[in-house]
């Protein structure tokens, strides 16, 4: 027999309430909020994180519930203009590029001009220093790109809503294999809202409609299925992920143990088929030199929310290096870095189970982005994704702490705060620390108490 409204009142009062409030900073958030409002931001965040913290507290078994506070969450930005980045300016110029027939990879925004009048509309959208690039962003994301300017009626305000009903079901796709993977695992599916209420996810994918949800819908998905031992199917589903952001790829080598050889050639050769498949409509012969070279760009000219890099950075600048050689030598040798990190998770940790491999990439992220000179926040929305099927939990953590990084915003020359930074990344590295320590002493003592057994 159905309860009526006012007996599910009664039951539910509190966690209704968070979700009004919830409701209301979303749309505080959207539609009021600058980036440069330093403080508002960091309060409207704050509150957010506490309304998420508290509805899975409160009601971590009642999955409806916390599905629909998501939903509504997201659906509070659906006619909002993205206020924390203007990235969306040039995901409108590349989609209406591709419906047009241009290459996106072919010419720079400024090489183009500002061309038919949707684009001229947008081009002074578009940052200067990205109208002076080469798009960088992977095949497929300019697919959806192009979708989503074709739903949308080729206008912004249409192509936003098409973006974030994208966006949307990405996230929903996510919660349905993360459940049905921690279920797998034996670990608790409530654990998946960790990932669909936190604010990062919500604000920086649906809100400022960066793609990485949709490249962990399809990377989500592929673990699920070679868990399930369907590791064809998950290739495919990989390669997509990897032809929609390029990040999963430093996690191939990784399969080798788990997979054996065999299988892992075969798991590779799908997986770069499904995303070669997905270059051929953009297929020209200076298509590797303009990409690689934006990308290079990447590694080696700019810097943002760097944690080590900064660091040495001080350093360097002490010693009278240069810093535009500095990042330059610094790139090179952290691409090195991470190979041999890479090899040694793979060699010598070699993950044989779903959940050693999920382990083995979370630290392999972390550590990458540990040394990385430019950390977005949304990058972390990884990570937050990987630890939920796993025991650390200092992802969260930081996924509440990285907005100190907009701070940045507050400059009018967007300078970095150091004492934001230092706050940041003091508060990650205690607390992963921490749970390094402390993890690691329970498994020691849990070895030592069944050796004696």
């Amino acid at each position: 027999m159905a309860s009526s409204p006012g007996t599910y009142w009664n039951l539910h009062k509190i966690p209704l309430l968070l979700i009004v409030l919830g409701l209301i900073t979303c749309l505080y958030f959207g539609y009021a909020l600058v980036r440069t409002d330093t403080l508002p931001v960091f309060a409207t965040y704050g509150i957010l994180f506490f309304i998420a913290f508290k509805l899975i507290q409160f009601r971590k078994w009642n999955f409806k519930l916390l599905l629909a506070a998501g939903l509504l969450f997201r659906l509070a930005f659906l006619l909002a203009t993205p206020n924390l980045s203007e990235d969306f300016y040039r995901f409108l110029w590349d989609g209406s590029l591709t419906l047009d027939g241009i290459n996106p990879y072919a010419f720079t925004p400024e090489e183009l001009g500002e061309g038919s009048q949707f684009r001229k509309g947008i081009f002074d959208g578009i940052s200067d220093l990205s109208k002076g690039l080469h798009s960088n962003y992977p095949p497929l994301n300019q697919l959806f790109f192009a979708l989503g300017l074709a739903l949308g009626g080729k206008s912004v305000t249409g192509a936003l809503i098409a973006f974030r009903g994208i966006h949307i079901l990405a996230d929903l796709g996510i919660v349905f294999f993360g459940r049905k993977l921690l279920k797998q695992l034996n670990l608790s599916p409530h654990l998946i809202f960790w990932y669909f209420l936190n604010p990062l996810v919500i604000i920086e994918l649906t809100g400022n409609l960066h793609f990485e949800g949709v490249m962990l819908f399809f990377f989500t998905w592929a673990l699920y299925l070679v868990h399930s031992g369907k590791w064809l199917w998950s290739a495919l589903l990989f390669g997509l992920a990897v032809s929609t952001k390029l990040i999963p790829l430093i996690f191939l080598p990784l399969f080798l143990p788990y997979l054996g050889w065999r299988k892992s050639a075969g798991y590779y050769a799908v997986t770069f088929l499904a995303t070669g498949v997905t270059v051929i409509p953009f297929l020209t012969p200076d298509l590797v030199q303009n990409y690689s070279a934006t990308l290079s760009l990447w590694f080696s000219n700019f810097e943002f929310n760097a944690s080590v890099y900064n660091l040495v950075e001080y350093i360097g600048v002490q010693a009278d290096a240069k810093p535009w050689e500095l990042i330059k030598v610094y790139g090179k040798i952290i691409g090195i870095a991470i190979v041999v990190f890479l090899m040694f998770l793979t060699f010598l940790r070699r993950p044989r189970t779903t959940s050693s491999l999920i382990l083995m990439m979370l630290y392999a992220l972390t550590f990458f982005y540990l040394l990385s000179a430019t950390v977005h926040p949304w990058y972390i929305i990884f990570l937050v994704l990987l630890c939920l099927f796993g025991e650390y939990r200092y992802p969260l953590f930081w996924s509440a702490v990285v907005i100190f990084s907009y701070a940045a915003y507050s400059n009018p020359e967007y300078k970095e705060e150091p004492v934001y930074l230092i706050i940041e990344y003091s508060l990650v590295y205690v607390v992963m620390l921490y749970e390094f320590y402390s993890l690691n002493r329970e498994k020691a003592k849990n070895h030592k108490n069944d050796a004696e057994n």
